[in-house]
């Protein structure tokens, strides 16, 4: 029984650990970008067809590398993977107080972007193979731990912007303590006996025979994931929902303070609100799609989300920018807290790394792809054009995943 009841508090107290890193990182890399990142571009004189690729260039690492990331820590562990992210979080944000040229803000932002590209789909995968009967609920928990830091780094920066007058040097350091931060609680939390798995278990094994093991396990884990129709057709959903997100947290910033000419707090309270209702209903989300599938919030959420995109171009107040925030966040929410535990139900467990890590790369492959399209859509219809087909994106593949479910024959949905 004190064994059982050991193993039990291990495990709280990883996932409480976990969640807290997770909080804080997304913290970090969120407020080097909202509300901050539009307005520096421009301060830096970046040409106007360039600011859409400044967005995206922080979401090219994820497809690069989410998917060997996840791979390789299902064959190494988590560990040395979740160790390495933190190093590249707490280093990237002292670099931005170096640039001085536009060019070198994409190659920071590019670098920063390695972080969660590793971070986010080890995490998901150790918390995916501990918490089976729970996946849904601890990876939504998980995931709204991350939006808590995702949600107060808009008021952070923007309280700090409106305070410096724009002042974008002194939000950096600020994101570099957070960087800092970070390295501090993963040492903590690779110290628990709770920790990611190491890798150790290779040992004794030979060299020779053991990079042939790694070669078989990484060609079995994703023949099978790119074999799984499901997979494929989720990872799509999360990808169009974050290929409106990366475009809209980057471009809605643009509107607000170009067209309806807000102050920097206010913007960074419309972009905080965004995101704010999350911590608290995505647990929820998770919960119930434990319980009566994931489709339905995956479908529902597509349409909540999208429907307030359509009044955007018509909106010029505060209080309409504040209801169309929390809408499209609400629906956001259900979403994402949904994609990954079907993804999760859909992949074995040898191959819970590979399947999040290939999450991942669709979704970052979806955020890069957003800003661009969206700032050559910018160019030639306007912002009524960007945000309409924003949110016809949203819309079709909400209709796009309903038809799918009633015709798929996997009860997992």
């Amino acid at each position: 029984m004190k064994k059982d009841m050991a193993i039990r508090a291990g495990s709280r107290q990883f996932f409480l650990l976990i969640c807290v890193l997770g909080a804080v990182a997304i913290f970090s890399s969120t407020m080097s970008k909202n509300p901050v990142l539009n307005p520096f571009a421009r301060y830096l004189g970046t040409p106007p067809e360039f600011l859409g690729i400044v967005a995206a260039a922080s979401t090219v690492p994820g497809v690069l590398i989410s998917l060997p990331a996840g791979s390789l820590s299902d064959i190494f562990g988590r560990k040395r993977v979740l160790l390495a992210s933190s190093i590249v979080f707490t280093s990237a944000p002292f670099l931005y107080v170096l640039i001085t040229s536009w060019w070198q803000l994409i190659l920071v932002r590019f670098y920063h972007g390695f972080a969660t590209a590793m971070f986010i789909p080890v995490a998901r995968a150790a918390i995916a193979e501990r918490y089976a009967s729970k996946r849904g609920e601890k990876i939504s928990t998980f995931s709204s731990s991350t939006i808590v830091g995702r949600t107060i780094a808009p008021f952070a920066g923007g309280f700090i912007l409106s305070v410096t007058v724009w002042d974008f040097r002194t939000l950096y350091i600020a994101v570099g303590v957070a960087g800092i931060a970070i390295l501090f609680i993963t040492l903590i939390l690779l110290k628990e006996k709770g920790s990611p798995p190491t890798g150790e278990q290779t040992a004794g094994v030979s060299l020779s025979n053991h990079n042939a093991n790694i070669k078989t396990k990484s060609f079995q884990g994703l023949r099978e994931v790119f074999g799984n129709i499901g997979i494929m057709f989720v990872s799509a959903m999360d990808a169009a929902a974050y290929y409106v997100y990366g475009a809209l947290e980057f471009f809605l910033i643009g509107y607000l303070k170009e067209i309806a000419q807000l102050d920097a707090s206010l913007i960074g309270i419309i972009s905080g609100v965004q995101l704010a209702l999350i911590p608290i209903f995505g647990p929820l989300m998770g919960r119930l799609s434990d319980k009566i599938g994931r489709a339905v919030p995956i479908t529902a959420g597509l349409i909540v989300s999208g429907l307030p995109l359509l009044i955007i171009p018509y909106a010029t107040q505060f209080p309409v920018f504040l209801i169309i925030s929390a809408t499209y966040g609400l629906g956001f929410t259900m979403v994402t807290a949904a994609t990954p535990a079907l993804v999760g139900d859909l992949a074995s467990r040898e191959t819970y790394g590979t399947a999040m890590g290939f999450l991942a790369t669709i979704m970052d492959v979806g955020q890069t792809l957003g800003p661009i399209i969206t700032g050559l859509i910018l160019a030639t219809f306007g912002y009524s054009g960007s945000f309409f087909s924003l949110a016809a994106i949203l819309l079709s593949f909400g209709i796009l995943f309903a038809v799918f479910q009633k015709m798929s024959p996997d009860s997992k949905f």
